[in-house]
């Protein structure tokens, strides 16, 4: 049995971390760059370790590290030389383990699984800081997408990394070349999740399913799914996936507001306000692994703790 399957069947489903930039933003930090928040890993780290502890102590089972759009051509653009573009890619690893085991060694409950680390692969459209992650169709080769992500995957695992998120995918294609590229690391591990444009269709346009039923027959691919979609577009989503693939299905939206990559600012009407109830349903349908993205945080986090908590209450019902 995988990791992510143990977990789950133990404890009904996995409980996700919610937005790093977003907490991120409320604490203060300038993100209006091109590197986002992986521009606080070289001016505050330990404001990143803060928000990883933050969810921690939310009721996370989980947390994503700051890679998503820390790679090295990025941080070279920027000004750092190699030797510290590699250093910071790999603290991003370190931050997340160091939060995870200093809030560990304080937690005396015995009601929850250790908490594990997963380190975020962001798509290319991240590094190019241009709101691509929500189109794809970047006009790169299967070859050259793998050789882009190769170098930080490659740094991520010597900083001792075996599962990774490769989150918000915006096509078919760059799922199917993170797929190919992970196999070539025997034990390491990962979910996949799509940035998707309404309750059937990736941002690309590939069906939902058709994306499922490729990662569902790939060795790497531990769980399948979506994050930073509208909230709205969710359950459909999840039960598009279950068609398709039967790994466990991995979901955490944005708020339903909309990025506008030109002023780096999100605009619309938040939908979080229901967001354990929508959780309920996506369990109902199938979902093993759920959590936020954009603009949610510890309060998202706390309700799905809550959520759990309730569950395996009833269940032990006499």
């Amino acid at each position: 049995m995988t990791m992510i399957k143990s977990i789950i069947q133990k404890n009904g489903f996995i409980i996700l971390d919610g937005a790093l930039a977003t907490e991120l933003e409320k604490s203060g930090c300038d993100l209006n760059h091109r590197l986002w928040s992986a521009k606080i890993l070289a001016e505050d780290p330990d404001m990143i370790k803060h928000v990883h502890q933050l969810y921690f102590e939310a009721g996370a089972d989980c947390t994503i590290t700051s890679s998503y759009q820390a790679v090295p051509d990025g941080f070279l653009q920027a000004g750092f030389s190699p030797e510290a573009a590699n250093k910071l890619i790999q603290l991003t690893f370190s931050l997340a383990v160091d939060a995870r085991d200093a809030f560990w060694e304080s937690y005396s409950g015995t009601d929850r699984p250790k908490p594990f680390v997963a380190a975020s692969i962001g798509p290319y459209g991240a590094y190019l800081a241009d709101g691509s992650e929500y189109r794809g169709g970047y006009g790169l080769t299967k070859e050259e997408l793998m050789a882009f992500h190769r170098p930080r995957i490659d740094l991520l695992i010597r900083a001792g990394a075996d599962f990774f998120a490769c989150e918000t995918l915006p096509s078919l294609l760059e799922a199917e070349a993170l797929a190919s590229l992970l196999a070539d690391y025997p034990g390491v591990r990962a979910w996949f999740s799509f940035s998707c444009k309404d309750g059937a269709h990736i941002s690309d346009g590939t069906p939902i399913e058709t994306c499922a039923a490729m990662l569902d027959k790939a060795d790497a691919a531990e769980a399948v799914g979506i994050n930073c979609t509208p909230i709205v577009y969710a359950e459909e989503l999840i039960r598009r996936i279950r068609q398709t693939t039967a790994k466990p299905v991995v979901v955490y939206p944005n708020s339903g507001e909309e990025y506008d990559a030109s002023t780096n600012q999100w605009y619309g009407d938040s939908s979080v306000a229901s967001f354990q109830e929508r959780a309920e349903a996506w369990i109902d349908r199938g979902a093993g692994l759920i959590g936020g993205c954009c603009r949610t945080g510890p309060d998202e986090i706390r309700q799905l703790e809550a959520l759990r908590r309730r569950q395996q209450s009833e269940t032990n019902r006499p």
